[in-house]
């Protein structure tokens, strides 16, 4: 019949941000942003738009303290607390004045306003080498586009016409939207955008939403009541899946869920081999609010709070008075526990109007991290004293980013850059601890650019060069007596828990709901089985030897955990891969 396709399995790979099975009918939505044309105003209307302009903008703000409100209540006060990012950007005194000068000089409405200075602060965010700070842009554009839509008197709506049974494809989700789902309406999302640390994926997990981001151009694939299978765990979306697939993946689905289950009773067991070996398991958290989650799953400390939100989105620094308070608050709840506090991670661009710099060409390896902090000593000194101070309240320990070698850390003591890593003997003799951050480390060991698509998939953290720097990392700490953690992505990623644990890491630290799933693997094992498997991971030539070693060591002993994709006729789609 004339419009029709073959209904031939396809598997689209992305990136997995929520885990869980869904098994459900498409439902593609076409999320057009707000977009507004230019219209040039009589003299006479100017106040008329900043009037309209700020009733924009007071109503936007109570839209956004009731989907918290909501969030908070149905789920849990620390996810409505990711919608305090939302508030800040649309209180920030910048905005709303950038914006009423705008309307003012050029005389133009306030919708195009609020289109052009919103710009800017977009594409900075772009630029971020920091993939959680990358990920905030979409917060922006959450923000941007609901004023936009107050003033143009639109509301995004969506109709779910088969509850229950609908799995969301989209190009892009918001946190808002992500907040707008019922649980019980949909069972799982799939974008074509997004990373592992956007807030929709947060708010997907929080609403215990199967979600696959980075699915590159498959809502031009998928249509409307086709039968889909998305696997949030694998990161994989599969179309038209034939009997032999759909029975394989109902039966995982309530095997996971039986599984979880017996997971939340770890939560107050320690992460330790069977032979003894003792890992510490901690949690990444942003806000005091997100620490009784942390606690609930069982995280032993915080691994690495973030603490640059504090200088986003407004004007001036944050004084010591106000680093004191949110560390002592951080301090106090987790207490005896310790904290691991990374100071402020990133440059003097757009994102922080208070730091005044000149341009640079090459910003994320230029004045930024702890050579910012030590180039603005007054900057780097209303945190140190704020942290100082709120050690009395709890056990605080310090994180500096981005040093470079001995000179460095004997003025801030930390590592977290290849060169670091290549000296880490000689560091090793300076500092208390090492925190190994992944991301940047990998980036940075094999020279590709995470934000560049074109190189992207050379992102590797099995290549045999990340390995040796780790196990060299590790090496040096254990030589001098110290302990060493880490806080990347890799640390919450079950498929690297027994490499890591075999390299002698003592502590991972990741997002809380990694937590259970990583200390079951580390009880199930022996120190000198996950031992023996890193040293044959250093056998392999490639990331795509050591990578499939790894994968079928962790299928034979976690099935229910990692599994492999049946196998389909056609073959897998390159999205996000």
């Amino acid at each position: 019949m004339k419009g029709e396709r073959a209904l031939t399995p396809q598997v689209f790979r992305g990136i997995g941000v929520s885990p869980g099975i869904a098994i459900g009918r498409a439902l593609v939505i076409e999320t057009r942003r707000p977009r507004a044309e230019r219209e040039s105003l009589d003299p006479a209307r100017v106040p008329i738009e900043v009037a309209r302009l700020r009733r924009a903008l007071e109503e936007a703000r109570s839209q956004i303290l009731e989907v918290q409100g909501r969030i908070a209540q149905e789920v849990g006060v620390q996810y409505g607390r990711i919608f305090d990012a939302h508030l800040l950007i649309l209180e920030d005194r910048i905005l709303a004045e950038e914006t009423i000068a705008y309307i003012q000089t050029q005389q133009v409405n306030a919708e195009y306003a609020v289109q052009e200075v919103l710009e800017p602060v977009r594409q900075a965010f772009s630029r971020v080498e920091d993939g959680y700070l990358r990920e905030r842009r979409t917060d922006v554009d959450d923000v941007g586009d609901r004023i936009l839509r107050n003033l143009l008197g639109q509301r995004p709506t969506i109709q779910v016409e088969r509850p229950g049974e609908t799995i969301l494809f989209a190009h892009e989700r918001t946190p808002s939207d992500t907040a707008q789902l019922q649980r019980d309406a949909v069972l799982g999302i799939a974008t074509e955008t997004g990373g592992r640390t956007s807030h929709s994926a947060i708010m997907a997990r929080s609403l215990e939403i199967p979600a696959v981001v980075g699915v590159e151009h498959i809502c031009a694939q998928v249509r409307n009541q086709d039968t889909v299978i998305l696997d949030g765990i694998e990161g994989l979306v599969i179309l038209s899946p034939d009997r032999e697939i759909l029975g394989h993946y109902h039966a995982r689905k309530q095997h996971l869920e039986y599984v979880g289950r017996a997971l939340h009773k770890l939560g107050s067991l320690p992460a330790e081999t069977q032979d003894g070996y003792r890992v510490r398991v901690t949690a990444n958290v942003e806000f005091p609010a997100e620490l009784p989650q942390a606690k609930a799953h069982g995280a032993e400390g915080i691994g690495l709070y973030r603490s640059e939100f504090l200088y986003l989105n407004r004007p001036d620094l944050p004084a010591e008075e106000e680093h004191f308070s949110v560390y002592r608050a951080v301090a106090a709840e987790m207490g005896p526990r310790p904290v691991i506090i990374r100071t402020l991670d990133f440059g003097g661009d757009k994102l922080v109007s208070a730091i005044h710099l000149g341009p640079q060409e090459n910003p994320s390896l230029g004045l930024r991290a702890i050579r910012l902090c030590l180039h603005q000593p007054e900057l780097f000194l209303a945190q140190l004293r704020g942290l100082l101070r709120a050690s009395a309240f709890g056990t605080l320990r310090i994180m500096y980013p981005m040093i470079s070698g001995v000179a460095e850390v004997r003025a801030a003591n930390a590592i977290e850059i290849p060169s670091a890593a290549v000296i880490a003997d000689l560091l090793a003799r300076e500092v208390d601890f090492f925190s190994v951050g992944t991301n940047d480390l990998i980036q940075y060991a094999l020279a590709i650019d995470r934000i560049n698509e074109q190189v992207a998939y050379l992102y590797e953290p099995l290549h045999p060069a990340v390995l040796r720097m780790l196990r060299a990392v590790v090496t040096a700490a254990h030589n001098e007596g110290i302990w060493v953690s880490m806080c990347g992505e890799m640390a919450g990623d079950p498929l690297y828990s027994l490499l890591l644990v075999g390299l002698g890491f003592d502590e991972l630290s990741m997002t809380s709901a990694s937590i259970p799933l990583v200390k079951r693997m580390v009880r199930s094992i022996t120190y000198s089985q996950a031992s023996d498997l890193s040293q044959r991971m250093f056998g392999c030539a490639t990331a795509q030897e050591v990578e499939q070693l790894l994968r079928h060591e962790m299928r034979t002993r976690f099935p229910e955990y990692i599994s492999g994709t049946p196998q389909v006729s056609a073959e897998p789609h390159a999205g996000g891969a």
